[in-house]
């Protein structure tokens, strides 16, 4: 009985401690209201592409299924798709904020997760772009003059999309 009579006194103190004040919070709130999204279907809000033009390369060897290839393709290309089971790791060099911004306006139409962005010295980034160690390259067409990424986009590895931003016009 001194057993059951502990037991009960333990829980019932990890319950005040951990409990009721976890109930308070207003993730508890939204968890108990059927409110809270999942991370597949939670894609935050889009955010608009800014304005300018940009560079976004994809390593087709990486893509060796050409259907996944093609809907990389046209999602980076503005176009609507479907949902595609793949994680994607993009980089874009550092200091290029148009580009990082960029980046972010893609990966806010991705579902939670999927893509991941991170800053990488651009001499070693495009280094590594030339012997096929990247996924996708993101950078603002400034960055990609001033890097001389013109020599990738005729590889037979890499496929070269150019992107507009929302607020430019088609010349």
């Amino acid at each position: 009985m001194k057993i059951l009579k502990h037991i009960v006194i333990v829980f019932v103190s990890l319950f005040l401690l951990l409990g009721v004040p976890y109930m308070t919070t207003p993730h508890f709130k939204a968890l108990m209201s059927g409110e809270e999204p999942d991370a597949v279907t939670s894609a935050s809000r889009a955010l608009d592409k800014p304005s300018g033009e940009y560079v976004v390369l994809i390593n087709k060897d990486r893509r060796k299924n050409e259907d996944t290839l093609k809907f990389w393709e046209d999602f980076f290309s503005g176009e609507e798709v479907g949902f595609v089971f793949e994680d994607i790791e993009c980089r874009v060099p550092e200091g290029d904020t148009a580009g990082l911004k960029m980046a972010e306006s893609f990966m806010s139409r991705l579902p939670e997760n999927q893509m991941k962005v991170k800053s990488e010295d651009g001499m070693m980034l495009l280094s590594k772009a030339e012997y096929g160690m990247f996924d996708i390259i993101i950078m603002s067409a400034e960055t990609a003059d001033g890097f001389t990424a013109s020599t990738l986009y005729d590889n037979e590895g890499v496929e070269a999309i150019f992107v507009k931003g929302e607020n430019d016009e088609e010349v």
